[in-house]
């Protein structure tokens, strides 16, 4: 019996056995399954910062974990190693409330809750779900790195339990966004949804000839700031990662001279890498 994930655009038709595009969600026994429901390939207690969160609890820690998997197929993958993996990945077992008694035991150093990161955890997004549950019980704080590559209902579901998130907007057109295997419409819709509830950041990377120039980036930060002028964006730097190891580096110049053309739009504006 075949089975549609619903999670998000793709909207994989599964065959029992079968493992969606993500290589995190499969058909198992007629229903889907996630395959790395508490199976953690990182655990780091990060400065929010790297997230990066620059206008949320600046200045503390935050217990950030990783899965597998990925439902977007960037070329240029900082974390390709498991973004791009599948179930035969190196894990670790830790079960949501194993996780909320590592976050709360951390606080004597700084910790100030969970950041769900490194891979696309929304490919996990009922161990994100149940381990967001027990964090807000604990008083500890929840937050997201996602590339917003997920469907209305699901994100709704999921935004109560969430304090602060960073979206991917990998660009402003629809031409880049099917390169990568995303849909530009659906990670709108996530960052407007989200700066109705949570507190929110973007972040784009800048890869030349690609989505490096000015009238895109004027295009990207005058919708972002018809959401909201005060939402912070991330401009940063790309380096030749995993299938683009043949790119040079974005230019200095360039980050900086987009970063002026954002600041047009919006109050805060940060670059990163350079």
């Amino acid at each position: 019996m075949s089975v549609i994930c619903d999670l998000c655009f793709h909207h994989c038709n599964l065959d029992v056995g079968q493992t969606g595009l993500c290589r995190a969600r499969a058909n198992q026994h007629g229903k889907i399954a996630p395959l790395n429901y508490g199976k953690l390939t990182a655990l780091a207690l990060d400065p929010i910062e790297k997230k990066p969160l620059r206008r949320f609890h600046p200045g503390s820690l935050v217990l950030s974990v990783g899965s597998f998997g990925c439902n977007l197929r960037c070329p240029f993958c900082q974390n390709a190693e498991i973004a791009a993996a599948g179930a035969d990945a190196s894990t670790q077992d830790c079960s949501p409330e194993a996780l909320v008694h590592k976050a709360v035991r951390l606080q004597e150093r700084g910790n100030i809750g969970v950041a769900y990161t490194y891979n696309e955890p929304l490919v996990g997004y009922e161990y994100v779900r149940d381990c967001a549950m027990l964090v807000h019980e604990a008083g500890l704080c929840n937050v997201l790195v996602t590339n917003g590559a997920i469907e209305e209902e699901p994100w709704r579901a999921l935004l109560p339990w969430i304090d602060a998130v960073n979206i991917d907007l990998k660009g402003f057109t629809e031409g880049w966004y099917r390169t990568l295997g995303g849909d530009l419409r659906t990670v709108q819709r996530s960052i407007t949804l989200a700066a109705q509830v949570c507190h929110v950041e973007v972040t784009t990377l800048i890869v030349p000839g690609e989505n490096d120039s000015e009238d895109e980036m004027r295009a990207l930060s005058a919708w972002l700031s018809a959401v909201r002028a005060d939402i912070p964006l991330h401009i940063s730097r790309f380096f030749p990662r995993y299938r683009m190891t043949n790119r040079s580096p974005t230019p200095v110049e360039t980050v900086y001279r987009l970063a002026d053309v954002a600041r047009e739009q919006l109050r805060y504006v940060y670059t990163g890498n350079c």
